[in-house]
C-alpha cells in the first residue's frame, strides 16, 4: 500500500499544479519541484525556491495548503493559494486561530513568487457549539485545517475539539477575492461566520492534524506526530458526513510525522516530515467501505 518514491526536503505540507509540487517549511520557505523527474531521481532537486510575501509579519506554518479554483488574474498559470497560518506559540497575543492566507503565485522565468491577496478568518473560533470544546478545554489545535472542493466552490474548515473528542468539519461557500473588507496586512479579510455554515457533521477525533487535500469528493487528511500520536490518513466522505477509511502508518513502520498528501496524475502521494515521498495505493472504490 505504500511505496517509497523520492526524497524531497522536509517540511509541512504542500500543493500539486501541472505537475508542479511546492513543499512548504514551518516559516513560510517553498521548495518547487518537478514531478516529472519522478521514477528518474531517488532525490528531487528543487527547480526553484521562494518565501511567502509577508511571512515575516505572521510566520505561516503552512500545515494545510491546497491550491483552489480562482485565478487572480487572466493568464495566471497557477490558480489562487491557500495555507493556514497555524501558530502554535500559546505565548503569542495572537495564535491566529482560524486563520487562512491566500496566495497569487507567478512564475517568471525560472524563479517564483507569491503575493498575498486576501486572508480569510474563522470568526467564531470561540464558539463551543462549532469550534472550541464545549466544556472550556484548551484545545491543542485551534487553528483549524482548509481544504477546497474546486469542483463546487466549497471551502472545508475541520479542527480538533479536545474535550469532545471529536473533528468538526464545516461546509462554506468558497469567498471570492473581492469579499471582505480591508486589514492589517493591505489586504481585505473575508470573516467566516455561523451564518454563512452550509453543512457541518463530526468525524472521529483526528491526533495533531497535519497535511489534507480534497480529491474525487473527498477529504483526505494525515495526522500524528510519534507514539503515542502516531501517523495515519483519514478519508472523510462529506456527502455521507463520516469517516470511511483509515490507515495507521505507525503500524507498518512507518514512524515519521506526517505531513503533505495530494495527488498527481490520479495517484495519491504523501510526505514526512523528513522528506520521504510515498505513492499510496488505496484499497478500496466508491462507497463500499
Amino acid at each position: 500500500m505504500v511505496k517509497a518514491i523520492a526524497k524531497i526536503c522536509r517540511g509541512q505540507d504542500g500543493a500539486i499544479f501541472n505537475g508542479l509540487l511546492f513543499r512548504f517549511g514551518s516559516k513560510g520557505q517553498c521548495s518547487v519541484y518537478d514531478l516529472d523527474r519522478l521514477g528518474t531521481d531517488a532525490e528531487l532537486t528543487p527547480i526553484a525556491e521562494f518565501v511567502l510575501d509577508k511571512a515575516d509579519l505572521f510566520v505561516p506554518h503552512s500545515n494545510s495548503v491546497v491550491f483552489g479554483c480562482e485565478y487572480y488574474s487572466e493568464g495566471d498559470e497557477f490558480p489562487l493559494l491557500y495555507t493556514n497560518v497555524y501558530n502554535n506559540y500559546r505565548r503569542s497575543e495572537n495564535r491566529h486561530c482560524g486563520e487562512c492566507c491566500v496566495y497569487r503565485i507567478l512564475r517568471e522565468g525560472e524563479s517564483f513568487r507569491s503575493t498575498l491577496v486576501q486572508r480569510l478568518r474563522i470568526g467564531f473560533t470561540e464558539d463551543k457549539t462549532l469550534w472550541r470544546s464545549s466544556d472550556g478545554t484548551d484545545d491543542v489545535r485551534p487553528y483549524g485545517n482548509f481544504v477546497i472542493d474546486r469542483e463546487n466552490r466549497l471551502l472545508y474548515a475541520f479542527v480538533m475539539r479536545d474535550g469532545d473528542r471529536v473533528t468538526t468539519y464545516l461546509a462554506f461557500k468558497l469567498p471570492t477575492l473581492d469579499q471582505g473588507t480591508p486589514c492589517e496586512l493591505g489586504v481585505s479579510e473575508a470573516v467566516l461566520t455561523p451564518e454563512d455554515v452550509i453543512d457541518r457533521f463530526d468525524t472521529p477525533y483526528h491526533n495533531y492534524i497535519q497535511g489534507a487535500a480534497f480529491h474525487g469528493g473527498r477529504i483526505y487528511s494525515v495526522e500524528g506526530i510519534r507514539e503515542n500520536t502516531p501517523p495515519a490518513l483519514r478519508i472523510i466522505d462529506p456527502r455521507l458526513k463520516r469517516q470511511i477509511f483509515h490507515f495507521d502508518f505507525f503500524a507498518y513502520g512507518y514512524t515519521e510525522e506526517a505531513e503533505l498528501i495530494d495527488f498527481y496524475n490520479g495517484k495519491c502521494l504523501y510526505a514526512d516530515n523528513p522528506g520521504n515521498l510515498f505513492e499510496l495505493d488505496l484499497p478500496y472504490t466508491g462507497d463500499d467501505l
